[in-house]
């Protein structure tokens, strides 16, 4: 059988590959995406989106909500594990929605109208004079690396850095029957942020319409077993969750650009979301960045014009460069202050509505500067 031939193959199809290969096909481009999983694929998150990301996807949400979850967030708690003191948030408006990723990412990726592959994963990459050989099997002019932490692409193009900042996390995800509903007191309405003492990870319980999904992520892997069964002791005494609660924890990690460690971009090939390592480095959220790179690599082929010569692709650089990077301001200020000290300052902030409302929630939640 001879070779399957695109102008740009996607590997990977989460938000970030689905939001690229939808903006390339409104183009006119022809786009495969290829993906190890069968979709819709068991993908646990918390899983939130803003107003922005429905607007970047010009997404129909009174076409999606329907049997789907959409859950409108319209206030958040926010404490520290091991204190009974909260801070409960209003806003006068739903400031981001609930979704279940299972359900998301197979209606982006359904809407994208790529050539998809399914069920194969990324085997082989090859690079030839005129593109890539995947597997083989498929050739293609561009190739977008977009299969999360663990992307063959990524691997491909960068040699894994031991002290890369990764962030672990383990959560879970269940529906919530109308037998037992009355077990669980949190609010639907309202997502429940708990952070480490140390500030150096957070717990999250968020219901979802009749889903309840419950993590942790921490920046220090080795101590995330102990710090999640803590957080889960934690919840149960604050009757967040009923003492016999019990489960099997999923687990996945993910790189955060502070500072930025992986190659983004090469000769005909770029990478996206959490491939580039662009999750948000406060609050670990992945799936803006992810749609946002994934329309950016888009424009960076398009502007191309199939000419896709040595330094096509440096816009791509400075266009995550200046969206998504830390600043460096923000990044000398962690490196000259003690962490003890970033941390003693930040449980006393915790404690002030205005701190919780105007930084935590507005600014690396929901990363809006209103509200």
């Amino acid at each position: 059988m001879g070779l399957e031939h695109c102008e740009v193959l996607i590997v990977g199809g989460g938000p970030a590959g689905s939001a690229c290969g939808w903006s390339l096909h409104r183009q006119g481009v022809d786009v495969l995406i290829l993906d190890s999983a069968v979709f819709p694929r068991d993908k646990v998150c918390a899983g939130w989106i803003t107003p922005p990301v429905i607007e970047a996807l010009e997404l129909d949400i009174d076409d999606y909500g329907r049997g789907r979850t959409f859950q409108p967030i319209t206030s958040f708690r926010t404490g520290m594990t091991g204190r009974a003191a909260v801070t409960v948030t209003h806003y006068d408006r739903p400031v981001s929605f609930g979704i279940r990723r299972c359900e998301f990412d197979d209606y982006l990726l359904q809407r994208s109208g790529a050539r998809l592959r399914l069920g194969t994963a990324a085997r082989q990459i090859r690079r030839v004079e005129d593109g890539w050989i995947v597997n083989d099997a498929i050739h293609a002019r561009v190739l977008i690396g977009a299969g999360g932490h663990f992307c063959p692409v990524a691997r491909w193009l960068n040699t894994p850095a031991a002290d890369a900042p990764i962030v672990a996390a383990q959560e879970m995800e269940f529906e919530i029957t109308p037998e037992n509903s009355e077990r669980y007191c949190c609010s639907p309405q309202q997502p429940e942020l708990y952070f480490c003492p140390d500030f150096k990870g957070y717990g999250w319980c968020f219901r979802k319409g009749n889903f309840l999904n419950v993590g942790f992520g921490r920046l220090d892997a080795r101590s995330l077993p102990r710090a999640t069964a803590e957080f889960v002791a934690y919840l149960k005494v604050m009757g967040r969750l009923p003492a016999d609660a019990a489960w099997r924890w999923k687990g996945h990690a993910y790189l955060i650009p502070d500072p930025p460690t992986r190659r983004v971009c090469a000769s005909a090939v770029l990478l996206v979301g959490d491939a580039a390592g662009l999750a948000n480095p406060r609050s670990g959220e992945g799936i803006r960045p992810a749609i946002e790179s994934g329309l950016l690599a888009a424009s960076t082929v398009i502007e191309a014009q199939g000419q896709y010569a040595a330094e096509w692709s440096a816009p791509y650089d400075d266009r995550l460069r200046a969206r998504f990077y830390p600043s460096t301001r923000i990044s000398a200020i962690r490196q000259i202050v003690p962490p003890e000290w970033m941390s003693a300052l930040g449980r006393q902030l915790l404690a002030w509505p205005w701190f919780v409302r105007r930084w935590i929630l507005n600014q690396w939640f929901l990363q809006s500067a209103s509200g």
